[in-house]
């Protein structure tokens, strides 16, 4: 592989002072408020994830932990966050917002709204899916020089493979029966039959060149998407992929302008059920059932978005 050319870091460079400076991102305060952007980020990682620590944030943000317990300390002084011992390890403290903090932070995501809606609002319909189609990419392929795997929308070929690959995995590691398999298909077929793409997405997860995942956000009505078809192979678990797919998802559906998003699963999935918990979800209802030829639990997940 040929190392970049010093044209291509001028480009990159530029790039970077252009988008930062339209986006505001390094103006003292942010959005018109008093934080600063990793201030905001801090907030939003709080919103969106449950059972968050300092240690979490480190991770998560790439900051030292110094930095961040400097942050934290500011930001509990201002009444925006609050920590509570944890359950599981006496030396940490879980995180949270309190309320004064979840308001910040839907002023916050209105301002932000508001401001690239301002910025994008002059081009063409065609310029803005240009826009976001060549985002995508420059995401994808930043991802995929770090992490191994990229998303991207499906081609041909690919709702045939997620059919084939939910069957295939489901059948050998829970012992569910064709129902299942069915069932995916009829879910498939009825995305690729009445699919929106205003309000409805579909990404495939590769690694190394090979299709790895898959998930889907569909329209349950107005107001509420459905998370749909989580998959991951077996052979890239712990990569987080499925944490990646799943925060695609959220992201997607708040900026279309869904309020609630929902998940059907099952109990017996405990990783992906410790994944909907972690990225904000909650349970609501279960359901004792006889699925797939197999006794079921059946579990309602929702997140407010």
């Amino acid at each position: 592989m040929a190392e970049p050319t010093a044209s291509d870091i001028a480009h990159v460079r530029a790039f970077n002072r252009f988008y930062t400076g339209r986006l505001g991102v390094l103006d003292e305060a942010l959005l018109c408020s008093d934080l600063a952007l990793t201030e905001v980020r801090v907030l939003f990682e709080l919103a969106d994830r449950r059972g968050v620590t300092a240690a979490d944030l480190c991770r998560l943000l790439g900051l030292n932990a110094g930095y961040v317990s400097r942050l934290l300390g500011g930001l509990e002084a201002r009444g925006r966050v609050s920590r509570q011992p944890s359950m599981a390890d006496a030396r940490a403290s879980v995180l949270g917002l309190t309320d004064a903090g979840r308001a910040v932070v839907q002023d916050l995501d209105r301002a932000a709204s508001q401001s690239v809606g301002e910025m994008i609002g002059a081009l063409t319909d065609g310029g803005r899916q240009q826009l976001v189609e060549s985002m995508r990419q420059i995401q994808a392929l930043l991802d995929g020089a770090g992490s191994g795997f990229v998303l991207r929308d499906p081609r041909p070929g690919d709702m045939g493979w997620i059919v084939h690959r939910h069957g295939a995995l489901y059948a050998r590691e829970y012992g569910w029966n064709a129902e299942f398999e069915a069932l995916v298909a009829d879910i498939v077929a009825r995305y690729v039959r009445e699919h929106d793409p205003q309000t409805e997405r579909c990404w495939i997860a590769e690694h190394d060149g090979a299709a790895v995942g898959s998930i889907f956000v569909v329209r349950h009505d107005a107001q509420t998407a459905k998370l749909r078809l989580l998959y991951v192979d077996a052979s890239t678990r712990g990569l987080g992929i499925g944490q990646r797919l799943v925060d695609e998802a959220i992201a997607f559906a708040r900026a279309v302008g869904y309020k609630r998003m929902v998940l059907w699963t099952n109990a017996v999935l405990t990783d992906a059920c410790n994944l909907y918990a972690r990225s904000g979800f909650e349970l609501l209802t279960e359901q004792q059932e006889h699925l797939f030829g197999k006794p079921q639990v059946s579990q309602l997940w929702a997140k407010v978005l």
